[in-house]
C-alpha cells in the first residue's frame, strides 16, 4: 500500500510538471511579446476589454469573438497586424477627449491626438449624433479560436462634412498626425411627381422623396401656401433635385431642388433654383419673381393651426371678442423665427401678450409674435434680425392657456389674416440677370422631361 501511495504521488507531480510546461510553451506561442525598448507599462485596450462595448469581453481580451478566423499567429512578421475600428456617437456635454475616453484610450495618447486633431479642425465644432471611428492594431489572434486581442489605439476618423474626413493617425515617432482628406462622392439627378390624397409629405414618400429632399420642399413654398390647409385631394406635385451618395452608397445630402410645381386647384406654380454665383440661391417663378416673400406665413416649424383670425369666444375671458392673429399650438420650447428682416421694436412682457417680440420690417409692416417662454439670445430693442432668425421660443406667458404662439402682422397699424392676404412680394430679377435665368429656366424644364416618370431613383444603401 505504502508503495501504490509513492507510486500515486510520483504519476500525480510527473502530470504537473508535463502540463505546467505544456501551459507555458502555449502561453509563449500566442502572448503579446514587449519589444526591447518598448514601455512595458503602456496602457492599451488588452487592458480594457470593455471598452470595445463587447459586454462578453469582461472575463478578458481572450474572449473576444473571432474577428479574423483565417490569420493566425505564424504570419510573416513583415505583414502588420490589421486593424479594427469601431464607432462612437458624440452625447450631449462631451468633449472629444471625453469620447476617446470613453473608448478606453489613455491621457496620454487621448491629449496627443487631439492636439493633432485641432491643428486641422476645431475641436469645439464636433456635434452630438456625430461618429468618431476609432482605430485599434489588434495584438494578437488566435489561429485556433479566432479570438483577437485588441491592442494599442492607432488614431480615428471624424467626417466634418460629408465630402471632407479628418484622418488621425499615430506617426512613426509614436506621436500623432491628421490630415484632412476628400471622401469620394458622386452627385446624381432625380425626378419624382405624384398626386395628393392626404398630405404632401405621405404623398412625397411614396413617390421615393428622401426627408431633405421634402422638407426642402416645403420651406420652398412654405411663404405663399398654407400646407395645413390650403392642399386639397388631388392636388400634385413635381420635384427635380440633387442628390450625393458617398463611397459607402450612402444618400449624405438630398436637399439641393433644381426645379418644383405645386398644382393646387388647378394653378400650377413653378419655382426654380438660381444661384447668385457667390454660393448663395433663391427660388424663382417662371417671370423671374422670387418666390421667398418679404415676410412668412408661418414663422414655426411642424406647428398646429390651433386659432384662427376672427371672432371668437376667449377661452380665459370667456366672452366672444376679436382674435387679431392666428395661433400655432406647439411643445414649449420650439423656435420662433423672425417673419422677415427688420429691427427689433419692442422685446419684453406686454399685459395679457405675456413675452412679446414685435419687428418693424418697412414703413408699411410690422409683425408680433406672443406668449413666449423665454426671447432669443441678443434680442432686443433696436436689433437687427434677419428672416428666419430665431427671436423666441414658445410658451404660455400672459393670458394663455396652453403653449402656442400667438403671431399677427400689421400693415400701416392695422392687424391682417396672415392665412389669408397676399404676402408683400420679395426680390425681382432684372436686365442680365434676369436673361441668364431664363436661359437656365429652360435648360431645367428640358432636364426634367428627360428623366424617367414617376418614382424618385435614388441610390440605395450598401449592405
Amino acid at each position: 500500500m505504502l508503495l501504490r501511495g509513492i507510486g500515486t504521488i510520483t504519476g500525480l507531480a510527473v502530470t504537473c510538471v508535463l502540463c505546467g510546461g505544456y501551459m507555458l510553451v502555449h502561453n509563449d506561442a500566442s502572448g503579446t511579446t514587449v519589444a526591447p525598448g518598448s514601455a512595458a507599462t503602456e496602457k492599451t485596450l488588452a487592458l480594457a476589454p470593455m471598452s470595445l462595448g463587447n459586454p462578453s469581453a469582461a472575463s478578458g481580451p481572450e474572449m473576444l469573438p473571432p474577428l479574423f478566423p483565417g490569420v493566425g499567429l505564424d504570419a510573416p512578421s513583415t505583414h502588420p497586424m490589421p486593424v479594427v475600428e469601431q464607432k462612437f456617437k458624440v452625447r450631449r456635454g462631451d468633449t472629444l477627449a471625453g469620447v476617446l475616453g470613453r473608448a478606453g484610450i489613455s491621457r496620454t495618447d487621448a491629449h496627443a491626438a487631439v492636439q493633432a486633431f485641432s491643428k486641422r479642425h476645431d475641436p469645439r465644432r464636433i456635434r452630438v449624433g456625430q461618429e468618431l471611428k476609432v482605430r485599434y492594431r489588434l495584438a494578437s489572434i488566435d489561429d485556433q479560436t479566432g479570438h483577437a486581442n485588441p491592442g494599442r489605439f492607432d488614431g480615428f476618423r471624424y467626417a466634418p462634412a460629408y465630402d471632407k474626413e479628418v484622418r488621425v493617425a499615430r506617426a512613426e515617432s509614436d506621436g500623432f498626425d491628421a490630415r484632412i482628406i476628400d471622401r469620394p462622392v458622386t452627385r446624381q439627378v432625380s425626378r419624382a411627381e405624384g398626386t395628393i390624397t392626404s398630405s404632401l409629405y405621405v404623398a412625397g414618400k411614396k413617390a421615393g422623396l428622401p426627408n431633405a429632399t421634402l422638407a426642402e420642399l416645403i420651406r420652398a413654398y412654405s411663404w405663399d401656401v398654407d400646407f395645413q390647409r390650403g392642399i386639397r385631394k388631388g392636388d400634385r406635385f413635381e420635384v427635380m433635385f440633387n442628390f450625393v451618395v458617398n463611397d459607402e452608397g450612402r444618400i449624405v445630402r438630398s436637399d439641393e431642388i433644381l426645379f418644383a410645381a405645386l398644382t393646387l386647384r388647378g394653378d400650377r406654380r413653378a419655382i426654380y433654383r438660381f444661384g447668385d454665383g457667390q454660393g448663395g440661391f433663391e427660388y424663382f417663378d417662371a417671370k423671374g419673381n422670387s418666390a421667398q416673400k418679404a415676410l412668412m406665413r408661418t414663422p414655426i416649424d411642424g406647428a398646429r393651426l390651433s386659432s384662427g383670425f376672427g371672432r371668437r369666444r376667449h377661452p380665459v375671458l370667456g366672452y366672444t371678442k376679436m382674435h387679431r392673429g392666428v395661433d400655432f399650438a406647439a411643445p414649449r420650447g420650439t423656435p420662433i423665427y423672425a417673419a422677415g428682416n427688420g429691427v427689433v421694436e419692442m422685446a419684453a412682457r406686454n399685459g395679457g401678450y405675456g413675452k412679446y417680440v414685435r419687428l418693424r420690417h418697412n414703413g408699411t409692416y410690422k409683425t408680433a409674435y406672443a406668449h413666449m417662454s423665454r426671447f432669443g439670445r441678443g434680442i432686443r430693442k433696436g436689433k437687427r434680425v434677419r428672416q428666419g432668425q430665431i427671436i423666441g421660443y414658445v410658451g404660455t406667458t400672459g393670458r394663455s392657456t396652453g403653449n402656442h404662439l400667438h403671431y399677427e402682422i400689421l400693415r400701416n397699424g392695422g392687424q391682417l389674416n396672415p392665412m389669408r392676404m397676399k404676402m408683400p412680394s420679395g426680390r425681382k430679377l432684372i436686365g442680365k440677370e434676369l436673361n441668364r435665368y431664363h436661359a437656365l429656366r429652360k435648360a431645367l424644364d428640358t432636364r426634367y422631361t428627360s428623366l424617367p416618370k414617376g418614382r424618385a431613383l435614388v441610390a440605395q444603401k450598401k449592405n
